[in-house]
């Protein structure tokens, strides 16, 4: 069991990430040279692709099959999903942009707009994780001895002892 001690009613430092989020696609719908591996991946195994950036993207990893399975079978897709997707991932991210442009990127350049879908995923859903490490100075009155090491911890926890818990 850790214990927190803060000496001279010295509470630890508290340190705020603010990350900005653009509200336009951080990349072009021909930037396949952002990322080489999304690109080659969408080139080589589309339908691998698709089911793994649906995936990533916390949707069901065989939805995008219902677009392949509509059109081998020459029937009208009323679900365009990749045009969902899309639509989605704007929505999701507070990208700018309208339907119109979805429905012709994801009708005309469909691997083009995958592959520009799943760069957004990989790059917005990069989480980051600040650990404040500063020395922490802890003083020590004479006569006191504590029976247990003490442990500074990032969390802010404040205990007081005295000379009674001794």
């Amino acid at each position: 069991m850790a214990t927190n001690i803060f000496m001279n009613n010295q509470q630890p430092q508290t340190t705020t990430l603010i990350t900005a989020q653009s509200d336009q696609w951080s990349t072009g719908i021909l930037g396949c040279c952002d990322d080489m591996d999304i690109c080659c991946f969408g080139c080589w195994c589309f339908p691998c692709f698709t089911c793994d950036t649906a995936s990533r993207f916390g949707e069901c990893f065989c939805l995008p099959l219902l677009d392949m399975c509509a059109f081998r079978f020459c029937l009208p897709s009323c679900a365009n999903i990749s045009m969902s997707m899309r639509v989605a991932v704007r929505y999701r991210y507070k990208i700018q942009g309208d339907m119109t442009g979805d429905c012709m990127y994801a009708t005309f350049c469909t691997v083009c707009s995958w592959c520009q879908v799943a760069r957004e995923i990989k790059r917005r859903s990069v989480t980051f994780t600040l650990v404040n490490a500063q020395p922490a100075y802890i003083g020590v009155q004479e006569g006191l001895v504590a029976t247990q090491p003490a442990v500074v911890s990032a969390q802010p926890v404040v205990s007081v002892i005295s000379q009674e818990n001794l």
